[in-house]
């Protein structure tokens, strides 16, 4: 084959990769940049007024007046209360039009009823969306980028050999949004790593939004203060916040990733758990202190220790060891069960293997956070 075909071939190629790479580009523009909601609403009147006349011309039974229910419905999914009221009105014009074409006995009370109790409860649905700051078109973007935002700071910053760490956060029933979430710092030129592990009151998006706010607000404490003021500090911002349920569960790690000595706090948190190579057992860490955001001048005792090449720091949320009806320490002593089985075959991977073992499916949300160092 000649050069020059050579060549026009492998511009064709890459106008062909050009193409279809610019596919999934142009969906996800088309996600994050919903058309303007007068076009949505111009979309809806145009299928309200495409029934009414199907129903005039073809015949009633192909285009029932029932079938008007359809743009109210797509109006409150899609739609703010201004949309939803211009929709509503078009509507509700089809059907006088309905009534004076066909006769007031020709077009049933049932199906105008289900007409009228749908646009009550689609315009309810667009209200209560944009009364929370999610409503129209643009509120899946919102969840979607709130979800993102979370997933994002649930990452742990990379460790140098021979360190490891690993995190899980899982929201309850498989949810999109958690009240459990992660922040991790580097400081002292990457000798010493920061991490909190906190657990948010509530589930679903409510919790999330307040583990954002939270996890921005904490994210910027983390590594900004002395050690023992992070708790102190935390709790005063949540106490600032007056939020109704505005309290939550926190264990805090400082670790030295040159000696392998850490300091633990915790606030209203289940135990953490310290692997020791040399005995081979795992053991609880009895650090103490009351929940974030219920007392004003909390104090939280430290608990200090080293980790030594083969052992293995365990942090986790209440969801992962708490079932309703039983005592806490069974979940505790289930999730330490299910370590020792990370012994022989090593910690990597052991985060995802323990949350699968102990709450695979739980209705509460999971955290779990796994640091270890190699031999």
């Amino acid at each position: 084959m000649s050069a020059p075909a050579v060549e026009r071939r492998q511009q064709d190629a890459r106008g062909a990769r050009t193409v279809l790479g610019a596919v999934p580009r142009a969906l996800t523009r088309a996600r994050r940049e919903p058309p303007p909601e007068g076009v949505v609403v111009a979309a809806l009147a145009s299928l309200s007024v495409g029934v009414l006349l199907i129903g005039l011309v073809v015949g009633e039974e192909f285009a029932p007046p029932v079938m008007q229910a359809l743009p109210l419905l797509f109006g409150g999914l899609l739609l703010g209360r201004r949309g939803m009221r211009q929709v509503s009105a078009v509507v509700a014009a089809a059907l006088v039009w309905d009534v004076i074409a066909l006769g007031i006995w020709a077009v049933r009370p049932g199906a105008l009823a289900v007409v009228a109790i749908t646009g009550v409860i689609a315009y309810e649905f667009a209200r209560s969306r944009e009364e929370t700051g999610v409503g129209g078109l643009r509120g899946d973007s919102i969840l979607v980028e709130l979800r993102r935002r979370l997933e994002a700071q649930g990452a742990l910053p990379p460790l140098a050999p021979p360190w490891g760490a690993e995190s899980v956060l899982r929201p309850a029933g498989g949810g999109p949004f958690a009240g459990d979430f992660i922040v991790s710092a580097c400081g002292d030129g990457g000798r010493r790593l920061h991490l909190a592990l906190v657990d948010v009151s509530g589930k679903g998006v409510e919790a999330g939004t307040r583990a954002l706010l939270l996890s921005g607000a904490l994210g910027g404490l983390l590594g900004a203060l002395p050690v023992q003021e992070f708790l102190p500090a935390a709790n005063d911002y949540l106490l600032a916040q007056e939020w109704d349920e505005g309290f939550a569960t926190a264990v805090h790690l400082s670790l030295d990733l040159d000696t392998g000595a850490y300091l633990l706090e915790s606030a209203g948190h289940p135990p953490a758990a310290h692997f020791d190579a040399g005995s081979g057992r795992w053991a609880l860490l009895e650090s103490a202190g009351p929940a974030l955001g219920l007392v004003p001048f909390a104090d939280y005792d430290a608990d200090s220790g080293v980790l030594r090449p083969g052992d293995a720091l365990l942090l986790y949320t209440d969801g992962l060891v708490e079932v309703p009806g039983r005592d806490l320490t069974v979940g505790i002593d289930k999730l330490l069960g299910a370590a020792e089985h990370l012994i022989a075959h090593g910690f990597k991977g052991g985060a995802e293997l323990l949350v699968e073992r102990v709450a695979a499916d739980a209705s509460d949300d999971r955290g779990l956070v796994l640091i270890w160092r190699a031999r």
